[in-house]
């Protein structure tokens, strides 16, 4: 419900009532429009993050049948020591991008130069090692800048979730609170001014009357 602000019935604050019911209105289109984007943007992410979430999950369920049938004919100890060492280093960057304000994670990755070469490579031999153990290790290698994107995107979304709960209390602020009480003081006012002047002009004809 909208109260009226504790201010004089002035022409002045009338007049400045209205300049920041302007303002105040002003404010909450841009809001609401930001409010929209961020929703938009958001409901697209979190499509592209639940599609991307499905397709690492079948492929990291794969790697791990696979690695299931390996050790099934491996000696654990042995499988142990071929996956404990990593084969390339792997240098990870995080920049920054705006979206309607909100600063989110650009992530990259990039393996070092010695290793440029040997990308693909495995450093075991495949004498003593299953085939279901090397499609393992490729498919965790090629679901690499998947997992990436996964995490850019769910931070993203997180962040974005916070900026969207934010905007809509602002805007709700605006709507419910601040814009109706600013009108109803304007209307509180504009009254209070007219049942002055009414008075004034009573009391001018009461006077010509007497006189």
């Amino acid at each position: 419900m909208a109260n009226a602000l504790n201010v004089k019935p002035t022409r002045m604050e009338l007049s400045t009532l209205k300049e920041r019911l302007k303002v105040a209105q002003n404010g909450y289109d841009l809001l609401k429009d930001k409010q929209d984007e961020l929703m938009r943007q958001f409901i697209e992410l979190i499509k592209e993050n639940n599609q991307l979430r499905n397709e690492v999950e079948d492929e990291l369920s794969g790697a791990l049948g696979n690695f299931v049938l390996a050790s099934s004919s491996m000696n654990d100890a042995f499988m142990e020591e071929i996956v404990a060492l990593p084969t390339k280093q792997v240098n990870l960057e995080i920049a920054k991008k705006n979206i309607m304000s909100v600063d989110v994670p650009k992530m990259s990755f990039s393996y070092d130069d010695d290793n440029q070469d040997s990308d693909n490579e495995v450093k075991y031999g495949y004498l003593n090692t299953s085939s279901e153990l090397d499609d393992a290790i490729e498919v965790l290698n090629d679901v690499m800048p998947k997992l990436l994107k996964l995490s850019e995107i769910e931070k993203t979304c997180q962040l974005m979730a916070t900026e969207i709960e934010s905007t809509r209390r602002r805007v709700n602020a605006l709507e419910y609170r601040m814009i109706p009480n600013i009108k109803e003081t304007i209307k509180y006012i504009q009254m209070k001014l007219d049942e002055n002047e009414r008075a004034s002009i009573t009391r001018m004809i009461k006077v010509k009357d007497m006189g």
